[in-house]
């Protein structure tokens, strides 16, 4: 690595290495797939502005594989490897000759409704450049930004073909494939993403899971200490007597009305229009004082209603 590891990081580390095996199959599935689907329109747009005419990008598989299975097994294919701040081989590309063939007819100016002509023999070092502004608009979309960046180093290294591709070592271990189509009207190739599983479950290992999960436990936790940090004001509040609505209108300033004997003992304690416990006035030096006596029960409050005085 490239950098100095957490105990949790060497421990999924040595894991991986003893085990061959990293989270569960369907979620590392389903956030590779939910990284690429987000990546594709910035794909499109990406090419787009290089190439001058669109190009259709689809994501065409996702299959988890060992990360020695990434290199391609034909001459005529390139590669690259990008590092990231967590991992030496974090991403790896590959392009096939097909793909390579469709983006150098277009970037000279090909009709994209007229098949590319298809590449037979080993890349020529500007298909190689080529293939390498491919990789780095691919690289940069799915990095992303923020937080769960993946941090790759970039640009991307000069995509490697023919021997040199065939004699590098890649590190084995469990990893992910994603497979892109890339088009036009008369022409396909496709564009592999291979990553280490530990590397996209670092990163996006909650992508892809279902909406309902993010109520999870971790969640509610967060959730319910940001609201029980909000500030409410309490009110506390004395019943004074029973009147009739004549004995109200016939209210006049300057009149005394009577406390019931029971009213210092039945103050309620309410925030926020909803009544929260049922409280007593009391004294404590020179300041008054609320001392909760109970919750309030709504249901019983409103049976003692009905009850005739």
């Amino acid at each position: 690595m490239s950098a100095a590891a957490s105990p949790a990081e060497m421990r999924a580390f040595i894991v991986e290495r003893l085990v061959g095996d990293t989270g569960e199959p369907d979620q590392v599935a389903a956030a590779a797939r939910a990284l690429a689907e987000r990546a594709v329109p910035a794909i499109v747009t990406g090419l787009g502005e290089s190439l001058g005419v669109p190009v259709s990008v689809e994501v065409a598989d996702v299959a988890l594989i060992r990360m020695a299975q990434a290199r391609p097994g034909v001459t005529n294919h390139a590669m690259t490897i990008a590092a990231s701040t967590s991992s030496p081989d974090a991403l790896v590309l590959t392009i096939d000759n097909d793909a390579v063939a469709v983006v150098v007819s277009l970037l000279f100016g090909g009709d994209a409704g007229d098949p590319a002509a298809p590449i037979a023999r080993d890349l020529s070092p500007l298909e190689i450049e080529v293939a390498t502004s491919v990789f780095e608009q691919i690289a940069r979309a799915v990095n992303g930004s923020g937080p769960r960046a993946f941090e790759f180093k970039l640009p991307v290294p000069m995509a490697m073909t023919g021997q040199d591709m065939s004699r590098h070592l890649l590190r084995d271990g469990p990893a992910v494939r994603v497979v892109f189509s890339l088009a036009t009207a008369a022409s396909r190739g496709t564009v592999a993403l291979t990553m280490p599983q530990r590397v996209l479950l670092k990163h996006r290992g909650d992508a892809g899971m279902p909406a309902g999960d993010g109520t999870g436990p971790d969640w509610r936790q967060r959730f319910s200490e940001e609201v029980m940090r909000s500030a409410v004001s309490l009110e506390a509040t004395m019943p004074l007597a029973r009147l009739t609505l004549g004995e109200i209108a016939a209210l006049v300033p300057g009149q005394v009305i009577e406390l019931d004997e029971t009213a210092q003992t039945s103050a309620r304690l309410t925030a926020r229009n909803k009544t929260l416990f049922v409280c007593e006035f009391g004294k404590l030096g020179q300041n008054y004082t609320v001392r909760i006596r109970h919750p309030y029960d709504a249901g019983q409050d409103f049976i003692d209603g009905l009850m005739p005085d």
